[in-house]
């Protein structure tokens, strides 16, 4: 176990520095010139030259990749142009928003996919497993920025179920005080419970969504596993004893395929963070995926850059844990 332990340390700090790598070459690549963004196009040509020696981009290739990690290993990625703040500083400021829509997403997925994925399995080419599939082929096939328009179309202006774009509604803004910058915990920890009600109203709609997107590929992967323990001998033994489909199928079959589960809730959890760019850019929501749209479109790189590499990083090292529970849930792949 501390082999398999250490080996999983040693992948992952090796696909990091493969990422600060990646990333290093294409901020080199783009066709825009960091020092213009910082100074400006009508700057003098001494005043460009100052700041390309100041932040070392005069140097050779290898001296600048050098600075670049020892600047990125401490989690310095520059000053953002747009807001006159450090990256890091910008990033802890936004990503509790995205992680709290994409936890809330993940529920979703989690609460309803299970059970469908289960569902189909145990009625295999029955109506209900056709009607799960095509839910899941459906979540898999329209595009979700369509989903969060006509979302916002039916239940926002037509509807009025839900609230619209935004975070929390500008009379609790600034009445409201954050604490963690996960709004729906500050609410309830501060007894805040009209704050509660509107950040909730907020959030439904674009969490479903993704709850969505994520409860296709939940419920296809659990249908997956799930066919695979139902066709075990064990399942035909248990059968055999007399024991109840409902025991066999949730608290044997279910339970066997929850190890190999566990993998795709994580890989589910770290594809929300890293890919609700168009949800959040639709929904005016103000996390990660909208900060670095937002530095993309304004040419601001040291944003772009580091809030892929922290992005990159929480997906490393979900997907590290997960393959680490899945081998210690399952000790025989532990050899």
């Amino acid at each position: 176990m501390l082999s398999a332990i250490v080996r999983f340390i040693v992948v992952g700090i090796v696909t990091f520095f493969g990422l600060l790598t990646v990333t290093f070459f294409i901020g080199r690549v783009v066709p825009i010139d960091p020092v213009l963004a910082i100074v400006g196009d009508r700057a003098s040509a001494s005043a460009v030259a100052a700041a390309r020696q100041q932040y070392g981009l005069d140097l050779p290739l290898w001296q600048q990749y050098g600075l670049y990690l020892k600047k990125a290993l401490t989690g310095d990625f520059g000053t953002s142009v747009l807001s006159s703040n450090p990256v890091m500083q910008d990033i802890l400021r936004v990503f509790p928003a995205t992680l709290e829509l994409a936890t809330a997403g993940t529920l979703i997925g989690l609460v309803f996919g299970i059970p469908l994925g289960v569902l189909a399995a145990v009625k295999r080419d029955s109506l209900i497993d056709q009607v799960v599939r095509v839910i899941g082929l459906i979540g898999y096939s329209i595009p979700i920025f369509w989903l969060g328009l006509m979302g916002l179309l039916i239940f926002y202006a037509k509807l009025d179920w839900v609230s619209g774009p935004g975070r929390i509604d500008i009379a609790y803004e600034y009445t409201f005080t954050p604490i963690t910058g996960l709004f729906l915990f500050d609410a309830a920890i501060q007894g805040e419970w009209g704050a509660f009600a509107d950040i909730f109203s907020h959030i439904v709609l674009p969490a479903s969504l993704l709850g969505y997107f994520s409860m296709a590929y939940i419920s296809r992967m659990t249908r997956s596993f799930m066919l695979n323990e139902l066709a075990q001998e064990y399942i035909t033994a248990a059968r055999a004893k007399g024991l109840s489909e409902t025991r066999i199928i949730w608290g044997h079959a279910l339970r066997n395929a929850a190890v190999p589960l566990v993998t795709v809730i994580a890989l589910s959890y770290a594809t929300l963070l890293e890919g609700s760019v168009l949800t959040e850019t639709i929904f005016a929501w103000p996390g990660i995926g909208m900060y670095l749209t937002n530095s993309l479109q304004n040419a601001d790189m040291n944003a772009v850059l580091g809030g892929t590499i922290v992005i990159g990083a929480v997906f490393i090292g979900l997907n590290l844990f997960a393959d680490l529970l899945y081998r210690l849930l399952d000790p025989r792949t532990l050899s």
